[in-house]
């Protein structure tokens, strides 16, 4: 058979059964990425049926995918609603580095893999996934619970600190040593201060490249912007992933809301690939021996997490039931801790990372997702109304 016959009947197979199986996870109302990942596991090598021809196109893919995931993080906020973020929940958002990144170092040191990737396994139980977690708050019908500013306000803070945190990161894996991470930091933090002084100020000027009526122009403007801000940035050392984010931010008003509206699809599209290919380049048998410590550090970090919410939502006069909403609807990682592994393990740091990862960000989402729905129990709901109310606010 033709390589390129073989090519398209193994991606067009494939595609089509992450559809159905995407379909499935939204009628079960669970996340699909954990699926995505079990195919990839599936597909690579050490796995049931390896892939032939299709992998050098899911590496692609999963490479854009990254830049498009950021991207649309980015769209879904302005830069007002960033430096609001930042000052409402700043206190909030350094608990939450604290809590949740000490863990994954934590791990990491025990483990004996270095201090690298103790870096690296921070970042990874750092971040909640904004996509499952947004997908959750919309499945349960809390968009508008008192609870939800503060949830979306740690996930501002947490996607705006990988603006710094990744570039530290990679100068750390490639060995460039202090100088050059803190190198990294200062070109970052003057890159996303000059983004968003920009976006501030002149954010109406980036929009006006762009026709908000006109979808074929602005898939093809809002993307090649992207991708060339995406590789520039990854010329300084700066994430590619980092200048798709910051992309997002600059465009405001209709502009961001209609390139949100056309690029979902392409968006939806290569995520799964991106998952699924991170799943391809995870030999399912190294996963066992890390399995445990996953199983462990899983455990440690959603409860670190439901803490960090629990506290976050305390501080902003929510009552006990929201304060528990916002805690468990934290807990699911997902997108930023498998870039990380990737970057991590792309520069060969620590081949269990990727292993872990995988375990890990499985065993967050589909615990989370369960775990996110508890409070809308009778029987929870019994035990925290014993429980005294906010002096500021009611128990909502």
């Amino acid at each position: 058979m033709h390589e390129s016959t073989l090519l398209l009947i193994e991606v067009g197979a494939l595609l089509l059964a992450l559809g159905l199986l995407s379909r499935l996870a939204d009628r079960i109302g669970v996340s699909p990425i954990p699926l995505y990942l079990l195919i990839g596991l599936a597909l690579g090598e050490g796995g049931v049926v390896p892939m032939q021809e299709g992998e050098e196109f899911f590496a692609i893919g999963s490479e854009i995918g990254v830049i498009l995931l950021l991207l649309m993080l980015g769209l879904e906020y302005t830069a007002v609603e960033l430096v609001a973020s930042l000052k409402r929940s700043r206190r909030a958002g350094v608990m939450d580095a604290l809590l949740n990144a000490l863990p994954g170092a934590a791990m990491a040191l025990i483990l004996g893999w270095g201090p690298v990737a103790a870096v690296a396994l921070a970042g990874v139980t750092w971040v909640s996934s904004s996509g499952v977690v947004a997908k959750i708050i919309r499945d349960l019908g809390r968009l508008g619970n008192r609870e939800t500013p503060t949830i979306l306000s740690i996930l501002v803070i947490e996607d705006l600190a990988m603006a710094f945190y990744l570039p530290v990161l990679s100068a750390l894996v490639i060995g460039a040593g202090l100088l050059a991470g803190a190198t990294a930091l200062v070109i970052a933090v003057v890159v996303a201060s000059l983004i968003l002084f920009l976006a501030l100020r002149h954010g109406r000027l980036v929009s006006a490249l762009f026709s908000p009526h006109h979808g074929e122009s602005l898939v093809l403007g809002v993307l090649g912007l992207t991708m060339l801000v995406a590789g520039l940035a990854q010329q300084v050392n700066v994430s590619a992933a980092v200048g798709a984010f910051l992309v997002g931010i600059a465009l405001s008003g209709q502009v961001a809301h209609s390139a949100e509206r056309v690029l979902t699809p392409l968006r939806d599209l290569f995520a799964a690939v991106f998952f699924v290919f991170f799943g391809i380049a995870t030999d399912p048998a190294d996963i066992v021996p890390v399995l445990i410590p996953a199983a462990v550090l899983a455990a440690v970090t959603m409860a670190t997490k439901t803490a960090t919410g629990w506290l976050a939502a305390r501080e902003a006069g929510i009552g006990v039931p929201g304060r528990w909403r916002t805690g468990l609807t934290l807990t699911p990682r997902g997108e930023f801790s498998i870039v990380i592994a990737t970057l991590a393990v792309a520069a060969g740091v620590e081949p269990q990372l990727a292993p872990l990862a995988t375990a890990y960000v499985l065993l967050t989402i589909v615990g989370g997702s369960l775990l996110a729905r508890l409070p809308d129990t009778a029987w929870f709901r019994a035990r925290t109304a014993l429980s005294p109310p906010s002096p500021t606010a009611p128990a909502v």
